[in-house]
């Protein structure tokens, strides 16, 4: 993809994604979100695309990647566009191979002098990781910002070991999520200026995301509720760049027996454990008797769920591990 395409315009059919990170077995929640999307792009007669969020080379392996695609295969969650073979005209859907079309964002922003050399290094450490709201959010105090009139555009060999952070100022965003309705964000409190790219030239999860939900096509992201928040950054990005935001709809959490969030340390319910214990259809199944999709945990594909599948049966509580997976 050249310069060239980055201007993104025109209306498209609906087209989700599911984009994970190989640093581990997906576990549950993970296939959780994979199903919710691919049901929600194909019940609208869309496309749903898979790409690889490898941002992060210390965590991510390829292996990981691999297990990912068997698993949506085993699932029945096949996808129309991206993958690791670059199934279709908008890759590379591999982030790891992206970077000059992430430079060129950058210089974008840099140019309107909205970029600036910061050499903090609390919060550049896990820039590249989707922000998740339980982690825990430190506010940027603006140590780095530029006075007044001595702003950027910066050259680029200042942000040589140093990160790139992007100008927030008094911008508020405002958005609506199909599930948690209205949300109004205001930045310079919520976040601060943000990481674009961290001080060891790896690039930033919001700038990679929005570059790639942007030029890619996608209409709709469906992830967890965690990432709510992220979404006003996001925004901000998008809006700036001229692109066009898409819908958003954020799930409730899937947590653990101790009520935390599923991680890729919860190793039994990881794919590995989960296809040792169920078949594809019948871990669908108790998937969405959790979720509100069916009535009963009986077992279904993915086919033919999409055939009753309908986002106004969808459970907004949090739903804790023991409903129809205990060992």
């Amino acid at each position: 993809m050249n310069k060239d395409d980055m201007a993104f315009v025109g209306e498209r059919r609906c087209k989700g994604r599911f984009a994970p990170s190989p640093s581990g077995r997906m576990h549950l929640g993970n296939i959780y979100t994979a199903l919710a999307s691919w049901l929600s792009a194909k019940k609208a007669g869309g496309e749903w695309l898979l790409r690889i969020e490898d941002l992060d080379p210390q965590r991510s392996k390829e292996e990981y990647a691999h297990l990912i695609e068997d698993d949506l295969q085993w699932l029945g969650l096949e996808w129309d566009e991206g993958g690791l073979d670059d199934r279709g005209e908008l890759g590379p859907y591999t982030q790891s191979r992206r970077g000059d079309i992430y430079r060129d964002c950058l210089l974008r922003l840099n140019e309107m002098g909205l970029v600036y050399p910061c050499g903090c290094r609390r919060r550049d450490i896990m820039a590249s990781s989707a922000p998740h709201q339980s982690d825990g959010r430190v506010i940027y105090s603006g140590h780095c910002r530029p006075a007044p009139g001595e702003g950027g555009p910066f050259a680029a060999d200042v942000f040589d070991g140093r990160a790139a952070r992007l100008v927030v100022g008094d911008n508020v965003v405002e958005f609506t999520d199909a599930n948690y309705g209205a949300q109004r964000v205001r930045l310079a409190e919520e976040c601060g200026d943000f990481v674009l790219r961290r001080a060891d030239g790896a690039w930033a999860y919001q700038l990679a995301v929005v570059t790639d939900d942007a030029l890619m096509g996608v209409t709709e992201v469906v992830r967890g509720e965690d990432l709510l928040l992220s979404t006003a950054q996001q925004i901000y990005i998008y809006r700036l760049m001229g692109w066009e935001v898409p819908a958003y709809r954020h799930l409730p959490l899937i947590g653990n027996r101790e009520g935390q969030r599923l991680s890729k340390r919860d190793r039994g319910l990881d794919m590995e454990q989960l296809r040792q214990r169920f078949t594809a259809e019948q871990l669908i199944g108790r998937i969405a008797y959790m979720a509100g999709w069916q009535p009963t945990a009986d077992a279904v594909s993915a086919k033919e769920l999409l055939l009753t599948f309908s986002w106004g049966d969808v459970s907004m509580r949090r739903m804790i591990i023991g409903e129809g997976f205990a060992e």
